[in-house]
């Protein structure tokens, strides 16, 4: 098991396994979710993970958000981005320091 691990589309993800990272080919939500608890009990510290998936996965990507590790960060897939990683920023650089800075 890596540190960094990624999930998504075989598309998407396949090129992680080159830099050496842990790669998972799931699309569906809830399947996510449990691949994301068992990386977290599997001590993984980063999983990339495409923003379609990071979406249908939402219940369980909540619950890793206020610990320090895993850092579950969505990345666009093959077809392009969703805005999920850009909304993420967003609303984490509002809580910080108490303003949406990017209007």
């Amino acid at each position: 098991m890596a540190d960094i691990a990624m999930i998504g589309d075989k598309d998407s993800v396949l090129l992680g396994r080159a830099a050496g990272l842990d790669v998972y080919f799931e699309t569906d939500g809830a399947r996510a979710g449990r691949l994301i608890d068992r990386l977290a009990r599997e001590d993984t510290k980063v999983i990339f993970i495409t923003e379609p998936v990071f979406e249908a996965a939402q219940e369980t990507v909540a619950k890793y958000r206020s610990r320090p590790f895993p850092a579950i960060i969505p990345i666009p897939d093959g077809r392009g981005t969703t805005g999920a990683g850009q909304r993420l920023v967003r609303a984490n650089v509002e809580k910080a320091i108490g303003a949406d800075i990017n209007f």
